[in-house]
């Protein structure tokens, strides 16, 4: 009789070290988009409390390499390590985890049943279009409400029409200034992402090619 032991044996072994892996990659890429969270560049033609950072870029590799439940993950463990540190009192870093969960758990989840160049390009565009749509309605009602406890209506209206005097509302300037610029972060991450994943890849999938 056959012995079903060792092939039962190594697929346990192996589903072990994939688990492993998986716990390693996460916690690595959780902690560079931490750090890249603090490094917050401001961006020109944007009022100045809008700030521009990489921190998505990990989670996209992530959810790329290793699945969106990854990527996820990786925006709920960066935001949880940022709250620590940040006077967003919570809010800056809930809406970071909904764009930026979005993001890469769509373009993961495509990229999952598509695994080729174009398959990771339509997946890229649509976690970006996905994560600057749902930027309207997550800023207009939930993260600007809770900022007009700290800073007045009127006041961040004006920053905006300091740019461009005819902004009418908060709304219509979320609509003309956070929302492009959500997509354009969105797809610079895509962008570096691109040049780097093949030569990553490897590493985290602990693969050789």
């Amino acid at each position: 009789m056959a012995d079903m032991t060792a092939p039962q044996t190594r697929k346990e072994r192996k589903g072990t070290n994939y688990k492993v892996r998986y716990i390693a990659v996460t916690g690595v890429l959780a902690a560079c988009a931490y750090v890249l969270q603090l490094i917050e560049v401001p961006v020109p033609f944007m009022p100045t409390f809008i700030k521009f950072d990489f921190s998505d870029l990990p989670a996209l590799i992530g959810s790329f390499a290793m699945g969106p439940v990854c990527g996820i993950i990786i925006e709920l463990l960066k935001n949880l390590f940022h709250a620590l540190v940040s006077q967003s009192f919570g809010v800056g870093e809930i809406s970071n985890f909904i764009l930026g969960a979005v993001f890469v758990g769509v373009a993961g989840l495509v990229y999952k049943f598509n695994k080729t160049k174009k398959g990771a390009v339509i997946a890229s565009f649509a976690g970006a279009i996905v994560m600057a749509l749902v930027s309207l309605p997550s800023n207009i009602y939930f993260v600007y409400p809770v900022y007009y406890n700290f800073m007045p209506k009127a006041t961040i209206l004006q920053a905006y029409q300091a740019i461009i005097p005819s902004m009418k509302s908060v709304e219509q300037s979320i609509l003309v200034f956070n929302v492009p610029f959500t997509f354009v972060k969105g797809m610079i991450d895509v962008i570096i992402t691109f040049l780097i994943y093949k030569h990553i890849s490897p590493l985290l999938k602990g693969s050789q090619k």
